[in-house]
């Protein structure tokens, strides 16, 4: 057996840390074993089927962030701030929430006794209730705050965590079962709530560990579903606030009542977790990028995240094919396609000072290059993390067949590697191909590329063709930009001072491309931006005398009369029509800068 504290192995009166991580994972590794399941029975507040892969993904944040430590209190906190970073979604911020009570409400002592258990989860559920604007009983926060009760209960009567943890199991089925009867929404359906029935599978976890203590049996297996009794379809409900809003806000100059006042006025759904100094917000609303306006007066924005709540239930109901297509908001297609297709985008991160804003989502082009010329320091940008991958990847693979997924160049971020690491974790977990394929390029190249997959899959292609073509046909994309003015390429370090410098001197318009290896390159240098269009199309012409046009797109950066004037050029060279005219993605646009014009093309094999 197992010694909790180092001091008594036979009657188990109390706990440490190492003890309590080994539980967690052990809940947790349910929690991930079950999340299709959970997104199956997800009905309230929002049928978008996620509720499984939000707390996998909080399980994960602790998971992959925190090491055993004999000290309970050390271990206690460190799951607690390793959950509220990584929290997703109404029912993870909830169960992050409760683990920042329980933190707080934990005396610093290396083991606790059942006593001092039972006091600090039973204190921590006051930290629940005032995180939630709206707290709806019924649901996961209910379940939370029964158990805890009957525990509390047993603190003067039984000293023994394993009796008292075998003995809970009852009242968390109980009142699992209850929610059904408490929730008109569940009702309709039959189901349970599916927050609580998460936080249910988890306490299972921890109350099986603890029956058995077998660590060795503590790997997470590949994905398992066990049944949950209920068997009803749900129908497909409205969504009335589109986006599923998060953020960490720090350095707070007001309280927490008045974030969640903005929240409120907002949209709906709102939890505002964590302290004074440091929160964690969630909210369902329709204008993510306003809101961030407004959030940003509040403190420092460092961290954000957006779910589209219409394309998950389109997932979910609306599916028009079985094979998902991911890529990233570098790639610049119009919105009508990426709609139409039902493409999932994810976001790259944008910071301008300490701010954090999310490329297209939290931050529109418009926005951004009003603040290019405006904020006083020049924005960076930073990769996606494999966290947000297999967030991602992890919802689509609970409803395809299979997942697709198409990146801008691996030579200018780790977004690509990050989004590969996180295709074989989930391909692993739910045992289905998840491929992701460096499309060399960026911005409209990548849009063909993406669209020239989805088009693949609305023909009915199979999975390997589709991955084939497109890895055939990465060699067939270019993109051309003229840049109106250095300063920006200057700043962002693309160019050096002294270059630039004496290229502004000499009056020099860059023309920039992309070699076959993804890498950024000078494709010429001309006295003006009239002058390296010119040079653009000329040499387009000249390709096309080679091999034919599959299609084009013509890019700007808040510069729309000349991307006019550029597809008119194509037009007379190509016969075509472009495919999409777009204000081109901040990420890249930042270091073209105001005015610059950019031609993609995709020529067919």
């Amino acid at each position: 057996m197992i010694d909790y504290t180092g001091k008594d192995k036979k009657n188990h009166t109390a706990i440490n840390g190492k003890l309590l991580y080994y539980a967690f994972i052990a809940g947790g590794n349910q929690i991930l074993q079950n999340q299709a399941e959970i997104n199956r029975i997800n009905v309230f507040p929002v049928s978008d089927k996620d509720t499984g892969t939000n707390l996998a993904a909080t399980i994960r944040s602790v998971i992959d962030t925190i090491q055993p430590n004999k000290s309970y209190k050390t271990t206690v906190n460190s799951i607690a701030e390793a959950a509220l970073v990584g929290a997703r979604g109404n029912s993870g911020v909830i169960f992050a929430q409760f683990l920042y009570g329980l933190s707080c409400e934990t005396q610093n002592k290396p083991h606790i006794n059942i006593t001092e258990f039972a006091h600090s989860v039973n204190r921590a559920i006051p930290y629940i209730y005032k995180a939630i604007s709206n707290p709806v009983e019924g649901t996961m926060l209910t379940v939370i705050r029964d158990w805890a009760e009957y525990i509390n209960t047993k603190k003067e009567r039984i000293h023994d965590f394993k009796q008292v943890m075998i003995e809970s199991v009852q009242v968390l089925e109980q009142s699992l079962t209850e929610t059904t009867l408490k929730l008109k929404e569940l009702g309709k359906s039959g189901f349970v709530d599916a927050g609580a029935k998460g936080f249910v599978v988890f306490m299972k976890g921890i109350i099986d560990f603890i029956q058995a203590v077998n660590i060795r049996n503590l790997k997470v297996d590949s994905q398992t579903v066990i049944s949950l009794v209920h068997t009803e379809n749900i129908s497909e409900s409205e969504i009335p606030f589109r986006y599923c809003t998060e953020a960490i806000i720090k350095n707070l100059h007001v309280n927490n009542e008045q974030i969640q006042s903005l929240l409120s006025d907002s949209g709906n759904s709102v939890v505002v977790a964590g302290s004074e100094t440091t929160c964690r917000i969630h909210v369902h609303t329709n204008n993510p990028t306003q809101l961030f306006q407004e959030l940003k007066k509040a403190g420092t924005i460092t961290f954000q995240k957006v779910d589209d709540m219409v394309r998950q239930q389109e997932t979910i109901y609306k599916r028009k094919w079985k094979i998902a297509l991911v890529t990233d908001s570098t790639c610049d297609l119009s919105q009508e396609l990426i709609d139409f297709y039902q493409i999932h985008v994810v976001p790259l991160n944008i910071n301008f000072g300490d701010n954090h804003f999310l490329d297209k989502v939290t931050i529109q082009p418009e926005q951004f290059y009003d603040m290019l010329e405006t904020e006083a320091e020049f924005p960076k940008t930073s990769q996606i993390n494999e966290q947000a991958f297999t967030n991602i990847y992890s919802h689509l693979a609970s409803h395809y067949d299979a997942i697709i997924a198409i990146h801008l160049t691996g030579k200018f971020s780790g977004t690509y590697n990050n989004s590969v690491k996180a295709g074989i974790r989930i391909s692993q977990e739910f045992n289905k191909p998840v491929q992701v394929i460096d499309s060399r390029n960026l911005s409209g190249s990548l849009g063909l590329l993406v669209l020239k997959a989805a088009q693949y899959i609305e023909a009915g292609e199979d999975f390997s063709t589709i991955v084939k073509n497109i890895q055939a046909e990465v060699a067939q994309s270019f993109i051309f930009v003229s840049v109106r003015d250095l300063k920006y390429m200057i700043k962002g370090g693309r160019v050096s001072k002294p270059k630039g410098m004496i290229a502004g001197l000499l009056g020099l318009n860059p023309v920039i491309s992309m070699d076959e290896n993804g890498k950024s390159m000078l494709f010429g240098n001309t006295f003006s931006q009239k002058s390296s269009l010119k040079k653009i199309f000329n040499h387009i012409e000249k390709m096309c005398e080679q091999k034919a046009v599959w299609n084009y797109i013509v890019l700007h950066a808040h510069n729309p009369q000349g991307a006019l004037e550029a597809e008119e050029q194509m037009k007379r060279i190509t016969s075509k029509t472009a495919v999409s005219v777009v204000d081109i993605s901040p990420v890249i646009g930042m270091h073209a800068g105001n005015g610059a014009i950019a031609v993609s093309l995709l020529f067919t094999n």
